[in-house]
């Protein structure tokens, strides 16, 4: 009987323990504002340009007092920066946002440590990262844009198929995909509008000589300045950049969401769980949606024409490895865009 007994507390323990730990995966953690404001700033590295932050971190300056001090790169420089620091010993980063495929690799290397702020369990469940790590905020639809000024309405691209023309050649900028990891990521995943002629058709795009910029952000102003006619970059940019933009709506948006993570060694921790919480509430989804953003709040939409019609025809893109972005973006694009 007592063997009975003793080997049911086991079975009972065991099931404790898996409950325990379900439950931690699952169970959002709670903010200590009144901590959060005693630290006094949040330091953040993120990828959205600063002018479309601004509102939202108004927003959160004047609901809690707490300063933002924000550095602004593309995904790939935040990586290169938060992970630079952290193998010296020095991060100076409470917060980290930028796309999934480099937040996995720094999550990798021991940069986060877990947080599930309470207003992100809403969001859809093929968002979130079961570890808690880091934790999904935004959506990233790319489109074709061009000018609406030198481009005439009969002349606009519907397809990416339709950059292959001959008009277009020497007047399409994208960022170089040696350079930069989600066009990288994004010429990859061509293969689910072109299946195996995926490559194919990044060679004729090639060929088209295309104008390469640092990253997604500066294809808006070179459109907008004439030094292009089209590219190929984020929607959001029609309302973060003004002047004569647009993009093309399509059957198919390539889509990468973006994640925030707090710091492992986060000098202000309390400061950066009140940000991430902020960025997933309502009123934060709100805010940064009202500056171009797709966000995962259900119903909330930026300000852009045909933005509702957006989500609908979303594919998110798979995230290369680290090993594979390496041979992607130092032999595989180098060899096609820079073959003499």
């Amino acid at each position: 009987m007592n063997q009975l007994i003793n080997r049911w507390l086991v079975v009972v323990g065991f099931v404790a323990i898996a409950v325990s730990a379900l439950s931690g995966q699952a169970s959002a953690q709670q903010v200590n504002v009144e901590a959060a404001k005693k630290e006094g700033k949040v330091v953040v590295y993120g990828s959205v340009p600063p002018q479309a932050m601004k509102g939202f971190h108004d927003a959160f300056e004047s609901k809690y007092g707490i300063k933002v001090e924000y550095w602004r790169g593309d995904s790939t420089k935040v990586a290169d920066r938060a992970q630079s620091e952290w193998r010296a010993g020095k991060p100076a980063f409470d917060v980290v946002e930028a796309n999934r495929g480099v937040q996995l690799i720094m999550k990798e290397e021991g940069l986060f440590q877990k947080f599930l702020p309470p207003s992100a369990e809403s969001f859809p469940a093929k968002f979130k990262e079961k570890d808690g790590l880091i934790t999904p905020w935004r959506v990233l639809p790319i489109s074709i844009l061009y000018n609406t000024e030198l481009v005439k309405p009969n002349d606009v691209p519907k397809t990416f198929d339709d950059l292959l023309d001959p008009k277009w050649k020497g007047k399409i900028v994208i960022p170089d995909p040696t350079r930069h990891t989600t066009t990288a990521q994004f010429l990859r995943n061509l293969d689910e509008i072109k299946g195996d002629k995926w490559l194919d058709y990044v060679k004729a795009l090639a060929k088209q000589n295309p104008v390469l910029v640092a990253s997604l952000a500066p294809v808006a102003p070179a459109i907008i300045k004439g030094e292009a006619l089209v590219g190929i970059t984020y929607i959001k940019y029609v309302k973060q950049y003004k002047g004569p933009i647009h993009y093309v709506l399509m059957d198919k948006y390539l889509t990468d969401p973006n994640y925030m993570s707090l710091g492992a060694k986060a000098a202000h921790p309390n400061a950066g769980k009140l940000y991430i919480e902020f960025a997933t509430s309502p009123v934060g989804q709100k805010e940064i949606a009202e500056d171009g953003e797709f966000v995962l709040a259900p119903g909330v939409y930026p300000p852009i024409k045909d933005a509702e019609k957006v989500p609908a025809n979303m594919v998110f893109m798979e995230n290369p490895s680290a090993s594979e972005f390496k041979t992607l973006m130092t032999k595989t694009f180098r060899d096609i865009f820079y073959a003499k």
